[in-house]
């Protein structure tokens, strides 16, 4: 009985439930010869005939019987612990949910996304980290990570999925009182200025950088900085200019002496993308945390 087949408990239940070989057949979507086949496999495991032709079908032994309602139990726990959906309920939740930003990502989603967990998952906390592109494919495959949220052009994973929730453009930032009035700078005046430059591998920013190159723009670069956060005290302070995503322009002229100024020439987009690994794509949790995200963010 070491290697008896588990799976020939169902067919007994069926035949026992239906009285037919062929009804149970029909019922698990098999051919009869195969419920047939074993059957007698399950009969000689067990050296009973199990199921016995009557006039009323397919009568039970004694034998057969006591396997029912083990076999039920079995079934219905495998249902119930293994196979049923994960129910997620984010009011009475107590989970971390953890995502990868940048420190503009941050400024971006975090404030929409916890007021959110503050009105439908109270109990939920939010963790902020940032990781190398081959430290995130990790920690998005073993769940360290539950969503790496904004532009990742590196984590191309093809285990991974992923959702694009808005496109960016930018904007110049000027102080409030600089001489420049204009709504929009002209190429000149951005020329002369100097400029402050974020230096950020594999973000956003290095598309701005690339067009410059390409369109062979040369600046007069006075600050160089790989942090964000210095940048609206750094331009309220000075006349330099600094050219940033519009929504990271639009979070620091809310705190800031400063204001948005169109840029001189046309600036491509980008996308920002929420990506998750296939292996939690169903998983209660992380459906829900994606499905606010995309709700509150696809289309701005």
């Amino acid at each position: 009985m070491a290697n008896f087949d588990m799976n020939l408990l169902p067919i007994a239940l069926a035949i026992f439930e239906e009285r037919s070989v062929s009804a149970a057949a029909r019922k698990l979507d098999m051919s009869q010869p195969a419920v047939s086949v074993a059957l007698n496999k399950l009969r000689t495991a067990l050296g009973d005939p199990l199921f016995v032709r009557t006039s009323h079908g397919m009568e039970p032994t004694p034998r057969a019987l006591t396997l029912i309602s083990p076999t039920r139990d079995i079934l219905q726990r495998i249902h119930t612990d293994v196979l049923a959906s994960e129910v997620f309920n984010p009011a009475t939740t107590g989970r971390k949910f953890t995502i990868a930003l940048s420190d503009i990502g941050e400024m971006t989603f975090l404030p929409k996304v916890l007021d959110r967990f503050r009105r439908d998952a109270p109990g939920a906390s939010v963790a902020s980290v940032s990781m190398t592109p081959l430290e995130l494919n990790v920690a998005l495959e073993n769940g360290e990570v539950d969503l790496a949220v904004g532009y990742f052009p590196d984590l191309k994973n093809r285990n991974l999925f992923q959702q694009r929730l808005f496109s960016h453009d930018f904007i110049c930032l000027l102080r409030a009182d600089h001489p420049i009035r204009s709504r929009k700078i002209s190429m000149e005046q951005f020329l002369k200025l100097g400029h402050a430059v974020i230096r950020a591998e594999g973000r956003s920013q290095e598309l701005f950088e690339q067009l410059l190159i390409k369109k062979k723009i040369q600046r007069r670069i006075v600050l160089s900085t790989p942090h964000f956060m210095s940048i609206p005290f750094l331009i309220a302070s000075s006349d330099l200019v600094v050219t940033v995503p519009r929504a990271v322009g639009a979070s620091f002229a809310q705190f800031s002496n400063i204001r948005l100024v169109e840029p001189p020439l046309d600036i491509p987009t980008f996308d920002l993308r929420q990506h998750w690994h296939r292996k939690y794509h169903k998983d209660g949790a992380n459906v829900w945390l994606r499905s606010i995200l995309a709700e509150m963010f696809s289309g701005d």
